[in-house]
């Protein structure tokens, strides 16, 4: 069978699989792409259709539990419910517009301001001069000056 043959016969069924196992729309697509991904680098050495389904719907549930691991490991905030990690409501602005830099000014604004480190600490956890930390957090303030005063967006 042709690869496209492969997803039109089990595509449906992979990601009615992923869908009750991860509850996400968009990590069971991925979860689907990533299994025939690897189906493709596997190869053709399946006995029967019944062992190629079988190790089809296997990849795909251990990526759906890898997805799970992944999210206990890196839980992430979403936008909506920034405010509940606020001290105080006027903060939940300046906390959204922190998560919406770029990831490089994002991170040193915050290891820096959120976390207390310095310029020099920095440096050595993210491997840059010093400089460039200072350059980044130049342009992190910057950003968020221009956003918070309904200016433009920033980039890198």
């Amino acid at each position: 069978m042709t690869v496209e043959e492969v997803i039109g016969e089990y595509g449906d069924m992979l990601y009615r699989i992923c869908i009750v196992m991860l509850c996400n729309e968009q990590d069971a697509q991925d979860a689907v792409q990533d299994t025939f991904c690897r189906y493709m680098e596997h190869g053709a050495g399946f006995r029967d259709r019944e062992h190629e389904k079988a190790w089809l719907i296997k990849v795909a549930a251990n990526r759906c539990r890898d997805t799970h691991r992944s999210r206990m490991r890196h839980p992430s905030v979403q936008l909506e419910d920034v405010e509940q990690y606020c001290e105080f409501p006027e903060q939940s602005e300046v906390l959204a517009e922190l998560m919406n830099l770029p990831e490089k000014l994002k991170t040193v604004i915050y290891l820096h301001y959120i976390e207390g480190y310095k310029t020099f600490e920095i440096a050595q956890m993210l491997g840059i001069t010093q400089n460039a930390v200072k350059k980044r957090m130049q342009r992190g303030r910057e950003c968020l000056r221009l956003s918070l005063g309904n200016e433009k967006v920033c980039s890198v």
